[in-house]
């Protein structure tokens, strides 16, 4: 396993740290300025727009996708440490760059599972940052961890399919610029596999039948740049028959094969989120005195800071060794550490940012530093994509088996 970066990371790297030097962290105090100003909390900063066309221009754009013919074409130990890098401003710079969840699940969703008519509806508006878009499979009533409980119905008749069901958490909803829904419900709810029962189809936002019902906060944090989290009922939706995705019974496999990469995605901003923490911890420790001595003298300071170096160190080779998995035998191949990431990486990082909280003291959980803001993403992250305890178990019955 050889993790050096090639001519071309290297070469992105360097222009993506130009782009967050000279664009992005600048922009962090403009886009809370204008959003104060906005008709509705939920529309786009104009300073977003101007990251996204400056991306565009550089040739930053799409670089999550390994799809040449749609993406950068990057493998994924190519996109890791540009993602690690998107992850210390996480509320513009993956936007800026067009490889924000969840737009960049569905886009692979799409490009992978889509028709030739999807695709050019809406991966193609979806790839030119033109719309957004929602991911609908959360639902209040049952435990989603278990992707078998959605009760939501997606029922034939005739030429259409009919949508009813109730989700929440729907990350991008409440965006204006969100124009479709990829819904997961069951088409064959008695079905003898539990795993064959579940379909998914294209919903456009402004079908008939579709609400958004409300914003969901998380820890108090509406997370406007995301587009939000919402609560969506469908009504006895219709939409015509060829807005199903694959094919009937193809939900939970195509909910897997989305999942896989967005997890590690995830890990990989995390680590830039870490990053950023330990950076403002250090400046926090060097320019602050109490007792009579700076921060950075006190040794249990010092300790966390060597402690927090350590973590991130051992979880990017970590994060790197799955990219390469998955890269080399694929995701199937790498499922053991794909959630191996997904367990570690949250969990020490909410740790790191905690720990940047506490030396920052009343600032710490202010609007001031985006510590506050961090924290409450790495702990979501924790539930999202699968709580931990899920990936524990699966884990460990994968090594239990080997003993058995």
């Amino acid at each position: 396993m050889d993790f050096a970066f090639d001519a071309r990371t290297e070469e992105l790297r360097e222009r993506l740290l130009a782009f967050m030097d000279g664009y992005v962290y600048p922009a962090e105090a403009v886009a809370e300025e204008q959003r104060a100003k906005l008709a509705s909390p939920w529309d786009t900063p104009p300073v977003v727009e101007e990251l996204k066309a400056e991306a565009r221009r550089q040739g930053l754009w799409n670089l999550f996708l390994p799809d040449p013919e749609h993406g950068a074409g990057l493998t994924n130990l190519q996109y890791a440490p540009l993602a690690e890098i998107t992850g210390r401003s996480p509320q513009l710079a993956p936007t800026a760059l067009n490889c924000a969840a969840p737009d960049t699940g569905n886009m692979e969703l799409l490009a992978q599972f889509g028709s030739a008519e999807q695709k050019e509806r809406w991966l193609e508006p979806l790839l030119a940052g033109e719309i957004r878009s929602a991911f609908a499979m959360t639902e209040p009533e049952v435990a989603s961890s278990d992707a078998t409980n959605v009760e939501t119905r997606i029922e034939r008749d005739g030429d259409a399919y009919v949508v009813t069901g109730r989700k929440w958490y729907i990350s991008g909803a409440m965006n204006p610029d969100c124009r479709i829904f990829i819904v997961m419900g069951k088409t064959d709810p008695d079905g003898p596999d539990q795993r064959r029962q579940q379909s998914m189809v294209l919903v456009p936002r402004d079908a008939p039948g579709v609400e958004v019902r409300r914003a969901m906060r998380v820890y108090g944090y509406e997370d406007h740049y995301h587009g939000g989290h919402a609560e969506v009922v469908f009504d006895r939706v219709r939409v015509p028959a060829d807005h199903l995705v694959g094919e009937e019974g193809g939900g939970f496999a195509i909910a897997q094969a989305r999942l896989g990469p967005g997890r590690i995605h995830h890990c990989m901003r995390l680590i830039g989120m870490a990053e950023r923490a330990i950076e403002l911890m250090c400046r926090r420790a060097v320019g602050r005195t109490a007792f009579g001595k700076p921060l950075a003298a006190q040794g249990v300071v010092q300790n966390w800071i060597a402690d927090a170096r350590v973590t991130v160190e051992q979880l990017r080779l970590l994060v790197l060794k799955t990219a390469w998995l998955m890269d080399t035998v694929g995701n199937r191949g790498a499922h053991t550490e794909i959630q191996a990431i997904k367990i570690a990486t949250p969990r020490a990082v909410v740790g790191i940012i905690d720990r940047a909280v506490q030396l920052h003291g009343a600032g710490g959980v202010g609007q001031d530093f985006p510590l506050a803001e961090l924290w409450a993403a790495a702990r979501t992250l924790q539930i999202a994509d699968g709580p931990d305890e899920v990936h524990q178990r699966s884990l460990a019955r994968r090594e239990l088996a080997r003993y058995r």
